[in-house]
């Protein structure tokens, strides 16, 4: 169990994998910055993904769109590191040598996707607040925050809600391990379709489709919750301090998902789902791709075994 923990394969998967997300979020961040707008102020508009951020560049400026890109990116390089290191080790320890299966993807990631949300959600609390700072809202109830950096960020926080609200938003966000998860087991299952057993490095192209298609579905599977995720880390909805924090956020997540329904019907739920498509889909394609690609090369330099690394 020791060596696959602490094995070089682990962490070199962890650095491809925090290195191509950066890079892929980097390059499609204006498109995550519609999102969450959508996500947050229930009273905008849902229109095309292009006119919110022609809305935005206008109202706020040429860089607005790229606001809080700095957190986000930290947060970002922190929590793939832990997912893709967490992942890799816990197969390897679970399969030693032998082939890959959906369920063990799954579970896996399910279990990655834990120490992950346990570790990283302070850093997505923060950047939730840092990237929505300064934006115009048209929701006149969302208070404007006023934060200089990370650090001044994390402090206000705890004194001002105290040290839990680091952690809003963890038990849709625990429920929530389910998108990486789904994510990874029809990645993982594509790429042993198309190898068909035989060993091979697969293409570019073929590595952008299936990353893609793996993110689309989950992504559409688990977005309401999605949603209900970013408006807690925004920490605009205040929650009953009485009751044990398990049932109050189990209470605040169907108070959240019933309201939303009653005042935009089923398709509320999945407000702003076009833009979150269109980003995490592009996205999680071009991570895929980069983190294969660094993965392989690297395995190249160190001289380990191809066929063996692509049993994984």
């Amino acid at each position: 169990m020791t060596s696959e923990v602490f094995s070089y394969e682990s962490l070199v998967h962890a650095v491809a994998g925090a290195v191509g997300s950066v890079t892929a979020m980097t390059v499609f961040f204006p498109l995550d910055t519609a999102r969450l707008r959508l996500q947050v102020d229930e009273n905008r508009k849902a229109k095309s993904t292009p006119a919110i951020l022609a809305d935005i560049v206008r109202e706020e400026g040429l860089l607005a769109p790229y606001r809080g890109w700095f957190p986000v990116i930290c947060s970002l390089c922190c929590s793939n590191f832990v997912y893709f290191y967490c992942f890799h080790c816990l197969k390897a320890s679970w399969l030693k040598g032998r082939p890959s299966a959906p369920s063990t993807d799954l579970i896996t990631g399910i279990a990655a996707g834990v120490v992950n949300v346990l570790v990283t959600t302070p850093l997505w609390v923060v950047n939730t607040r840092l990237k929505l700072q300064g934006s115009k809202f048209r929701s006149a109830d969302i208070h404007p925050t006023n934060y200089s950096g990370i650090l001044d960020a994390f402090v206000q926080i705890v004194q001002d809600e105290g040290v839990g609200a680091l952690w809003n938003g963890t038990f849709p966000s625990l429920l929530l391990v389910l998108n990486p998860a789904i994510q990874f087991m029809i990645y993982e299952g594509l790429k042993r379709q198309l190898r068909k057993g035989v060993p091979r490095e697969l293409s570019s192209v073929e590595v952008f489709m299936i990353g893609a298609v793996a993110k689309a579905v989950a992504t559409t599977v688990t977005y309401p919750l999605q949603t209900i995720q970013s408006i807690l880390r925004f920490g605009q909805f205040r929650t009953s301090t009485v009751e044990s924090r398990v049932l109050t956020s189990v209470k605040t997540i169907k108070c959240l998902l019933v309201n939303r329904m009653r005042k935009y019907g089923m398709l509320g739920l999945f407000k702003g789902l076009e833009a979150k498509l269109l980003q995490t889909v592009l996205t999680a394609a071009l991570m895929f791709l980069l983190y294969e690609k660094i993965a392989s090369f690297t395995f190249r330099i160190m001289g380990l075994s191809n066929s063996r690394l692509m049993k994984r």
